[in-house]
């Protein structure tokens, strides 16, 4: 392909491959798009073989049979590649046209061609026969000594699978099934379905899980997630908890020794007003005693003063004294009368 590309221009040969690029890009994913890359660029350089091949085999995985067997029939006389004979026949079986798809196998180049090729042209010959109501003709065709060949050939699957549809129809279950079975032994990738096939001949099902089981799988995944992290939050909110408690204990005790501390203070305060208190309640007291006896002793003094007083008025030897006796006993008097009136 690089040969021919080659003969064009460089910008116009950049353009192509970038298109054919494209269109092996995405062949497995959207033959669709593919042949629509390979047609662009067909229209670039019709005159190069590669491009005619590519949309030929874009046409025919994208199930545009006619426009792929003119394609393939210009690259068979453009490169003189006779590969493509198997999907030619296979494209005029699609298009109902068996008697064509068997003319094919017997043409001149078939033994020119590879075994797969071989091979595959033998599948769609069956497949012909098969569609002509002739079922044991295919099963005839198809038993070959390829079928036990040891091989990881990607056609062995393709062909035993066949086989085996062909045992099927023509009401050979047993033996189907047992080609069924032999045809996904080899069927890695499960390309073919044989295992499915087999499953259906035996009763068993294989059941696809539907949009809304995996939404349901979804919402029991996000509860689960949910209460994980709610299990999780709980537990750091216990161990906020927790530390809380022993900071609130540690303050606690910070108050409760502050309060001991005032008290102690306030008791040591209490005392000593206390010692205050008793102190000058013991001074009054005394005080007190000492009014009550100085009383008691200006009582006596007085009546003494008035018997003295008595005594000097009928003596007057005693003149003087009496005197000095009056003006005392004036004072002590009148210091009762203050006491009294107050």
């Amino acid at each position: 392909m690089k040969a021919e590309l080659r003969s064009l221009p460089r910008t116009l040969a950049d353009l192509v491959a970038q298109h054919l690029v494209a269109s092996g890009r995405f062949l497995d994913d959207d033959p669709e798009l593919a042949y629509q890359h390979a047609r662009t660029a067909r229209r670039l350089a019709a005159r190069l073989g590669g491009v005619r091949e590519a949309v030929a085999i874009t046409a025919y995985l994208a199930e545009h049979y006619d426009e792929a067997l003119t394609e393939f029939r210009a690259v068979r006389r453009m490169t003189g590649n006779h590969e493509v004979i198997a999907m030619m026949a296979d494209c005029e079986r699609a298009l109902g046209r068996p008697d064509k798809a068997l003319a094919l196998t017997k043409d001149k180049h078939v033994h020119d061609v590879s075994e797969a090729t071989q091979v595959e042209l033998l599948i769609v010959a069956a497949g012909a026969r098969r569609d002509k109501g002739q079922t044991a003709a295919a099963v005839q065709m198809l038993e070959v000594p390829e079928l036990t060949k040891r091989t990881r050939a990607e056609w062995l699957p393709r062909l035993r699978y066949a086989y085996a549809d062909a045992l099927a129809e023509a009401g050979r279950t047993d033996d189907a099934l047992v080609w069924f079975h032999r045809a996904a032994g080899v069927d890695g990738d499960g390309v073919t379905g044989a295992a499915e096939r087999a499953a259906e001949l035996e009763g068993l099902e294989f059941t696809d899980l539907d949009e809304d089981d995996t939404v349901v799988d979804d919402e029991y995944f996000e509860d689960e997630d949910t209460d994980t992290t709610t299990d999780a939050t709980a537990e750091d909110a216990d161990i906020d908890v927790d530390t809380d408690d022993v900071d609130t204990d540690d303050v606690d005790t910070d108050d409760v020794d502050t309060d001991d501390v005032d008290i102690d203070e306030v008791d040591d305060a209490d005392e000593d007003a206390d010692e205050e208190t008793g102190t000058t309640t013991d001074v009054a007291a005394e005080d007190a005693d000492l009014d009550v006896d100085t009383d008691d002793v200006d009582t006596d003094d007085v009546d003494n003063a008035e018997v003295d007083d008595a005594g000097v008025d009928d003596a007057g030897d005693f003149g003087e004294v009496g005197r000095e006796g009056d003006e005392g006993v004036g004072e002590m008097t009148g210091g009762e009368s203050k006491g009294d009136g107050e």
